[in-house]
């Protein structure tokens, strides 16, 4: 009995959800920390290994895909925790700038070999009215996952700072091996080797569909800009934002300890936060109608790009963690608001995945070339600098927004 519930796919989808987001967090918890304080990246070098882990998936994202419909979801799957894993332990067993660069290449590949398999997968096996109620319980099982990783990321921190991602790394593999054993996959029906020629012609045909619709929907239009224009500011921001803090507190003179013990603090205060407010959105019915999600997704771009000004300008560690955590929440809540929008204003069925997807894409793309100027400004100038450019790359947004509103009106 209790070996036919370990292998139910309902459960083994769960457990990986839990178990994905536990150790990833626990990671994340002070991998930015790990880069600045023991691998001694300047602000380009941070902000060229999240380029090139953006670059990574963006290359990989359809050949892995075609593994995972041609040959196994099962083994995508499998071999993307054991890349992310080997990855990871490569990182924090060498603290060095080309041990990180070739890391993010390694977990950025096996990320796309997860990056929906696992979806499909748990589809398959269990049914498309089943998988609904797996994908609520899955990402409540994330959450639950990064609460718990937070507090244990800062202990083992506090020891070692490279431990939870030598220690993360390992679970990773440890996870790989966990469905290598417990993973059924036995409804699975795999395209014919003879039927590459027509994935790659209903491929082509899904991209043209997007570019008709895109050409023929303003709204679709603005979506895929603001897309472009998050994608632009948020990759200096998110590699730079941690080198500021420590600088501009003073933190930065502190002990390792205290600098670990404050860092995932405020990545458990944006996780409880985000989650509470994203539970009263949800209860509320502000998702339900699209003029309302324009108003929020305008209000949530206005307080990022504020809080990235005062962020830049703050010199307190409590101004510092203010404006950090608006932009950290704003952005957690606007993403599901964002994807919302996308699947009303998609016109049919068959191409949702490709029009997520492309979203995607254009974020990735916006990343790719954000990222470097960001950087290259941090390095000749300042990082306070890059923060304001940063904000102003961000800041057509808000009449892209306000286009949005108006059209909705109309």
């Amino acid at each position: 009995m209790k070996q036919l519930f370990m292998k139910n796919p309902y459960y083994v989808y769960i457990h990986t959800c839990f178990l994905s987001q536990l150790f990833f967090t626990y990671i994340f918890t002070v991998n930015l920390l790990y880069h600045v304080q023991i691998v001694n990246l300047n602000p380009l070098e941070l902000v060229l290994i999240g380029t090139v882990l953006e670059l990574s998936v963006f290359i990989f994202e359809i050949p892995t895909g075609i593994v995972s419909d041609m040959k196994s979801r099962k083994l995508s799957i499998i071999i993307g925790y054991f890349l992310i894993g080997f990855g990871f332990l490569l990182e924090g067993l060498f603290p060095f700038f080309l041990a990180v660069i070739f890391s993010q290449i390694l977990w950025g590949i096996g990320y796309t070999f997860t990056s929906g398999s696992l979806q499909a997968w748990v589809s398959d096996e269990v049914g498309e009215e089943l998988a609904a109620g797996a994908f609520i319980n899955g990402a409540k099982a994330g959450n639950l996952g990064q609460v718990i990783a937070i507090p244990l990321s800062i202990f083992t921190g506090i020891f070692m700072l490279n431990l939870p991602i030598i220690i993360g790394g390992l679970c990773m593999l440890g996870l790989a091996v966990y469905l290598m054993i417990y993973m059924k996959e036995e409804k699975f029906v795999p395209l014919r080797i003879e039927g590459q020629s027509s994935v790659w012609k209903n491929m082509k045909m899904n991209v043209s569909k997007i570019a008709i619709y895109s050409k023929a929907n303003r709204l679709m239009r603005l979506l895929f800009l603001i897309a472009l224009f998050f994608g632009f500011y948020s990759e200096g921001f998110d590699r730079l934002w941690l080198s500021h803090f420590l600088e501009a507190s003073k933190l930065s003179f502190f002990s390792e300890r205290s600098i670990v013990l404050v860092t995932g603090g405020i990545q458990f205060l944006v996780v409880v936060g985000s989650f509470f407010v994203l539970h009263i959105i949800n209860r509320s019915s502000i998702h339900q109608h699209l003029k309302l999600i324009y108003i929020s997704l305008f209000i949530g771009s206005f307080l990022i790009i504020c809080s990235l000004i005062g962020f830049s300008y703050s010199t307190s560690l409590i101004t510092l963690l203010i404006f950090y955590v608006i932009v950290q929440m704003a952005r957690q809540i606007m993403q599901p608001l964002e994807e919302i929008w996308l699947n009303t204003i998609i016109p049919e069925s068959s191409v949702r995945a490709t029009f997520f997807s492309m979203k995607g894409q254009v974020d990735a793309i916006g990343q790719i070339s954000g990222g470097p100027i960001i950087g290259g400004i941090a390095s000749i100038f300042s990082i306070k600098t890059a923060i304001l450019i940063s904000a102003i790359l961000l800041s057509p947004v808000l009449f892209l927004l306000k286009k949005a509103l108006k059209i909705s009106r109309g």
